[in-house]
């Protein structure tokens, strides 16, 4: 019976198969005879063929390859310099001044007796063989100088992926060839290595390399690495100190500046020692506990940070050989003078604030938005300083960046739909998650009611952060996350709806990057830190070439985050106007960070032409003091190198977006609403008889979250109409009304959020009919200048109290009967005709008026002082706490003190306000605390030295709110439907009593910080 082969886990098997010989014909078994002879045949002729390839392969490239008997006899080499940009700065020359000291092995390390004497004076420690054999090559004693599973990686990227590669092949990479990434440079490694296995021992093998191999620096062997890392010989390390010496020779520079990695490349080591039986439980577990940390000493170096960043990028292509002895010229990216500035930025900003606020450390990074290139890089405060780990370069290290990456995710919500006037309500909100309620608070704990997304963005809330990020979606916002190029973005498991704030880990450099590619309208180029590398010769081996970058977000995205990170405006009512985030007249967008606990403080910001970061913190993760955040950590040091960095160039504007009008009220910074201006005693619609004063200006509104109007899969398109069908709705809908009772609880007989509706009726409590009727008689003026006089009122309700002014200015108030007035003339009113009036003032402020001519004397004396600012009847809006009285005084060295007095208008009763003793200027300013709204009348009183009283005529303040009172509407069985919802527009009351619409702006008037 005839058989066959089937595949069957993973082996061929036989099978047999049905039928006789005799159902096989002549032709069949001769087909199948031909075919295997031709298949043997054609088989070997291609073995004899690739063997021949082969060996022309091993000639072609063994012609010109170095001798490996160099080993013994290394070349002179040659100083590789580290230029800035200019090439002119040279910030730091690897010279040729190598450290070696010879140190032999025991012999017969890949023998099974192992346990040879060892000479301590120049014998290499079993322990330091076993750590190197673990870390690179566990099969060193029986391979014959080439892994087949590392040929096959470089047949397969053709030469692109390191790794794989024997402790021998090593050996030459690091001692004769360059660390070329090429097939061609991977054959001549091949063919070496199998030269040096026949030519040399075991033994003799890891003699050379034990002796050849770079460590690091000017490091070259184990004994002299040793000296220089630790102090003391190699036969004198511990066991963890040895797998740290074995950890650099994979990628020296790398791990000499990040003591994070190489521990955690030392404790690989002793796993792999542990698992290959080198040692015990005991000395493993003991080792794992035990810190070895290195010194590394670096004279005549410019910006360090950045010259090793520079030197592990050409360690990785060239090879440490070739980077420390082949003469190379780096021209680098760096912007030497931005660099210096840089630095003293840094360091003057952890002198002035680091103790104070509980820092020792800060980092800066400045990218040119237009290239990606690294312009200026400053790792720490001072690479030197151990105590801090100066040497780590922070700006390549993961940190969380707290609040500074919300543009990121607002960016994202952008491109959803959203626009920078979509109202959120910044309330403490719960939200429901498959892994618990999540229930975030805002920075100071404070809440600010319904926000716009500019607000929010710059007050740097977090309620309103988190809302955005559900809104937008976490896997969406995760994947435009990584459009920026954040490396570390991998799995989005890792995070949830904190991700907005911060809970992915960053490095300050790629997040600069980022930021730069919304500097650069959404292009985002890679990170450049070299521009050329030129050989001894002047051959050019690399070279920074332009590119066009990817359009990594949309244009108009990202114009439109720009635009709202260079509202200086729109952050003030958190960090005032005059902040670390604004350059006075220059265009800048900024956006500060702060994490946890006040362990990391960022701030980010760039213009057209410079984007710059800056971390602040503590290397260890220590918490910071108290206010040791973004604006005051790291705002200093940033502000400061940006106006050394950008001084004496040219302003540069942003260009402005699209900032599109969706129609759809919540997310046009509209809420449905109406605004009427009302009476306060009546309740109803104000008339052009209310005086300002019984004026209330109100908007009632009907109070739901944003997922009331909005499908969180489809903002623009039509409202929900079941929203409670989305699982944060009741929670989202249930933290306004909490907050709304909280509100209100703190002032139950007026409580500052009402229920209403907009009143439909005129107030008929001020009206023509109820004003006062008011006269003034027996005018007498003594002396010229001394006013008496009467009056008779007639009035349907109380009278509270009657003004007097002089040509329109306030002079004197009475609230008694008979409310006459009897005042000496300011000295500013001049000998002459002058007009009296007198008003009267019922108990709502119906106000009746009369007047008369009076002709006064020549004044005894010239106004000493007078009232410049504010002027008679300002308004001041309280969108303050004080106000900077300026008071002018004519001869300042005739007075002892100017008292500066304030008197609620209806009372008259005064209060001083604050006073200046032994003026000395002719301009003196006196802060007044604002009170309460109303009319308040401000007078200042000077008193001379030889104790005579000067006044300055009244001035009547008006003090407002400064913001609207919102109100809601009662809850209506009828609710409108969504098209009338959409039709809803805002609505100001006129001085007649009507109701006017008023379009709705581009950048919406609501003011939700007036809200109370």
């Amino acid at each position: 019976m005839s058989q066959h082969y089937i595949r069957k886990s993973g082996k061929w098997n036989k099978r047999k198969r049905h039928g006789s010989k005799t159902s096989l014909n002549l032709l069949e078994r001769f087909n199948t005879g031909s075919l295997i002879k031709n298949l043997l045949t054609l088989g070997v002729i291609a073995g004899v063929f690739g063997l021949f390839m082969l060996a022309v392969l091993f000639a072609v490239y063994s012609r010109d390859l170095p001798d490996p008997n160099q080993l013994t006899s290394r070349h002179v080499s040659q100083s590789t310099k580290i230029y800035d940009r200019s090439g002119e700065n040279v910030l730091y020359e690897i010279h040729d001044g190598e450290k070696r000291t010879l140190r032999k092995i025991q012999e017969g390390f890949c023998l099974d007796d192992r346990k040879l004497e060892l000479d301590e004076e120049t014998g290499i420690p079993l322990l330091a063989l076993q750590a190197t054999i673990a870390a690179e090559d566990h099969k060193f004693c029986t391979h014959k100088g080439y892994s087949v599973t590392g040929l096959l990686r470089a047949v397969i990227f053709r030469g692109s992926r390191g790794g794989g590669s024997t402790l021998t092949q090593q050996l030459v990479k690091n001692a004769i060839l360059s660390n070329e990434h090429t097939i061609t440079r991977k054959i001549k490694e091949l063919i070496l290595s199998v030269e040096l296995e026949r030519r040399y021992s075991k033994d003799e093998i890891l003699q050379i390399y034990f002796n050849e191999i770079p460590y690091g620096s000017t490091n070259y062997g184990i004994e002299s690495s040793s000296r220089a890392y630790f102090g003391k010989s190699v036969n004198e390390l511990n066991l963890a100190e040895i797998a740290t010496l074995a950890s650099l020779p994979k990628a020296p520079t790398t791990y000499l500046n990040n003591p994070d990695r190489l521990t955690a490349r030392r404790n690989f080591i002793l796993d792999e020692m542990h698992d290959l039986g080198f040692i015990s439980d005991n000395e493993f577990n003991s080792a794992l506990e035990t810190d070895s940390p290195i010194t590394f000493h670096v004279t005549d170096i410019v910006a360090p940070h950045f010259v090793f960043f520079v030197k592990e990028q050409l360690d990785e292509t060239y090879g440490g050989r070739v980077v420390e002895q082949g003469g190379l010229k780096v021209i680098t990216t760096i912007d030497y003078e931005m660099q210096l500035a840089a630095e003293e930025a840094v360091r003057n900003g952890v002198d002035e604030f680091g103790e104070s606020l509980g820092f020792t450390n800060a980092s800066l990074v400045a990218i040119d938005p237009k290239t990606g290139q690294i312009l200026a890089m400053v790792g720490s405060y001072d690479y030197f300083n151990e105590e801090i780990d100066g040497s780590v370069n922070v700006s390549t290290r993961l940190r969380q960046p707290g609040s500074s990456f919300k543009p990121i995710v607002y960016s994202a919500a952008f491109d959803k739909g959203y626009t920078p006037n979509t109202i959120l309500w910044d309330v403490n909100t719960t939200f429901p998650t498959d892994v618990g309620d999540y229930s975030p608070k805002n920075y100071n704990e404070k809440e600010f009611g319904p926000v716009t997304i500019r607000q929010a963005i710059q007050g740097s809330l977090n309620i309103p952060a988190v809302k955005t990020t559900y809104l937008t979606g976490l896997e969406n916002a995760f994947e435009f996350a990584k459009k920026f190029g954040y490396s570390t973005f991998r799995d989005l498991s890792n995070y949830g709806l904190s991700l907005v704030l911060g809970g992915a880990e960053v490095k300050l450099l790629e997040h600069t990057n980022a930021y730069a590619t919304l500097a650069n309208d959404g292009v985002r180029h890679n990170i450049a830190s070299i521009m050329r590398v030129e050989d001894p010769d002047g051959a050019v081996l690399e070279e920074w070439k332009e590119s066009n970058g990817e359009q990594a977000i949309p244009e108009n995205i990202a114009r439109t985050t720009t635009n709202v990170l260079s509202d200086n405006n729109a952050r003030a009512y958190i960090f005032g106007t005059g902040s670390y985030l604004q350059l006075g007249g220059r265009p800048v967008a900024a956006k500060t960070g702060t994490t946890n606990d006040a362990r990391d403080a960022w701030l980010m910001g760039y213009t057209p032409s410079l984007a710059a970061g800056v971390w602040a913190g503590n290397n260890d993760n220590s918490v910071m003091k108290g206010g040791g955040g973004g604006s005051s950590a790291a705002g200093p040091i940033w502000n400061a190198f940006m106006k050394a960095a950008l001084k004496d160039k040219p302003v540069e504007g942003f260009k402005n977006p699209e900032i599109p009008i969706t129609g759809k009220g919540v997310l046009d910074g509209l809420i449905p609403s109406q605004t009427v201006t009302i009476d306060k005693a009546s309740g109803k619609l104000a008339t052009e008889f209310t005086p300002d004063s019984m004026k209330d200006t109100v908007t009632c509104i009907d109070f739901h979250s944003i997922l009331h109007f909005v499908d969180v899969n489809d903002p623009l398109g039509s409202s929900p109409k079941k929203p409670e069908r989305d699982p944060q709705y009741e929670s989202w809908e249930a933290a306004i009304q909490d907050w709304i009772n909280r509100t209100n609880s703190e002032n139950p007989e007026e409580p500052p959020i009402k229920r209403c509706e907009a009143p439909t009726e005129n107030d008929d409590i001020h009206t023509k009919e109820n004003k006062p009727n008011i006269n003034l008689r027996d005018i007498n003026i003594d002396n010229g200048r001394n006013i008496r006089a009467e009056v008779t009122v007639d009035a349907r309700r109380p009278i509270s109290r009657i003004e007097y002014r002089l040509d329109g200015q306030y002079i004197a108030s009475s609230n008694r009967f008979p409310y006459s007035l009897n005042t000496e003339a300011p000295p500013s009113f001049i000998q002459g005709n002058h007009t009296l009036s007198a008003i009267a003032f019922d108990d709502v402020d119906n106000s009746g008026f009369t007047e008369a001519s009076i002709t006064l004397g020549a004044p005894t004396r010239v106004a000493a002082i007078g009232i410049l600012n504010p002027r008679d009847n300002q308004e001041i809006e309280l969108i303050q706490e004080t106000f900077s009285v300026e008071i002018q005084i004519r001869n300042p060295e005739r007075f002892r003190a100017i008292n500066l007095f304030a008197a609620p208008r209806k009372t008259g009763v005064r209060e001083i306000v604050g006073s200046a003793l032994n003026p000395t200027s002719p301009f003196i300013n006196i802060i007044w605390d604002l009170p309460l709204p109303g009319d308040w009348i401000l007078t200042a009183i000077g008193e001379t030295n030889d104790g005579q009283i000067e006044t300055t005529t009244g001035m009547i303040i008006h003090l407002k709110e400064g913001g609207l009172q919102v109100v809601a509407s009662e809850e209506k069985e009828d609710t409108p439907t969504d098209e009338t919802k959409e039709e809803e527009t805002t609505e100001e009351t006129g001085g007649d009593g009507v109701v006017e619409e008023t379009p709705a702006p581009d950048i919406p008037t609501f003011d939700p910080f007036g809200f109370l």
